[in-house]
C-alpha cells in the first residue's frame, strides 16, 4: 500500500508541475468556458427569463466541451517521451499512477471550471439560489467527466489525430452525467429537493473512481504495447 501511495503522489505531483509549466494550455478550458458564456446572450437572446430556462443545460454542455479540450493530451506526452511504456512494463501497480494523473487533470480542469461557474451563472441570469447546487454538481460531475475522458484518451493515445475519435467515444458516456448535472440546477431553480440527482452524481463518481482506472490500465496495455 505505501508503494501504491507513492505511485499516486508521484504522478499527481508530476502532472501538476507539468500543468504549471504549461499554464497557457491549462487556462484554455476556462477561457473557452467564459467566452462561450459571453457569446450566448449575444447569439441567442439577452432576455433574462429565456436565459434562465436554458442556463442549466448550457452550463453543463460547456463544461463537457471544456473538459474535452484538455482530455486528448492526458497520456500523449507520456506516450511520446516513452515514460508511458516504462510505466506499463514496470512491476508496480498501474492503477494508482493513472488515478494520480486523472486527479491532477480534474484539479487543473474540473476545479477551475467549478470555481468559474458563478460568473457564468451570472452571465446567464441564473437565480442565486442555484449557485451552490450548481457548484456542488459540477465538482462531482467534472470528476466523472475526467475519468470518462481518460478512457477515451487511452483508446486514442497512439493515434496521430485522435481528437474527433475521442469525442465520438466519450460523448455517449457523458450523457447520464449531463442529465443529472442539469437536473441538480433545474431542481434548485424550481424549488425542489436537489439532493437526489446530486447523490446520483456522487454515486457515478464513486463508480468511476473504482472502475475507470482499471479500465484505463487495461486499454493502455492493449493500445501501446505490441
Amino acid at each position: 500500500m505505501p508503494e501504491s501511495n507513492r505511485g499516486f503522489s508521484a504522478y499527481f505531483r508530476r502532472d501538476l508541475l507539468l500543468a504549471y509549466r504549461r499554464r497557457g494550455e491549462v487556462a484554455s478550458p476556462v477561457i473557452f468556458f467564459v467566452m462561450v458564456a459571453t457569446l450566448i446572450p449575444l447569439g441567442v437572446t439577452p432576455e433574462p427569463d429565456s436565459l434562465k430556462e436554458m442556463a442549466p443545460g448550457i452550463i453543463w454542455v460547456m463544461a463537457l466541451l471544456a473538459t474535452l479540450l484538455s482530455a486528448e493530451g492526458l497520456f500523449v506526452s507520456d506516450y511520446k517521451d516513452g515514460s508511458l511504456e516504462q510505466l506499463l512494463i514496470s512491476p508496480n501497480l498501474l492503477v494508482m499512477p493513472i488515478f494520480g494523473k486523472v486527479t491532477a487533470h480534474w484539479i487543473t480542469t474540473g476545479l477551475p471550471l467549478t470555481l468559474a461557474s458563478p460568473l457564468i451563472a451570472l452571465m446567464l441570469s441564473l437565480p442565486s439560489v442555484a449557485y451552490l447546487p450548481m457548484m456542488a454538481g459540477l465538482a462531482l460531475g467534472t470528476g466523472c467527466l475526467s475519468f470518462l475522458a481518460a478512457i477515451g484518451a487511452a483508446l486514442t493515445v497512439s493515434l496521430q489525430k485522435g481528437s474527433l475519435l475521442l469525442t465520438l467515444i466519450v460523448m455517449p458516456l457523458y450523457m447520464p452525467v449531463i442529465i443529472f448535472g442539469s437536473a441538480v440546477v433545474q431542481y434548485s431553480i424550481d424549488g425542489m429537493a436537489w439532493s437526489g440527482p446530486l447523490a446520483i452524481l456522487g454515486a457515478m463518481l464513486t463508480a468511476a473512481i473504482a472502475l475507470c482506472p482499471l479500465a484505463i490500465a487495461a486499454v493502455l496495455r492493449l493500445t501501446t504495447i505490441n
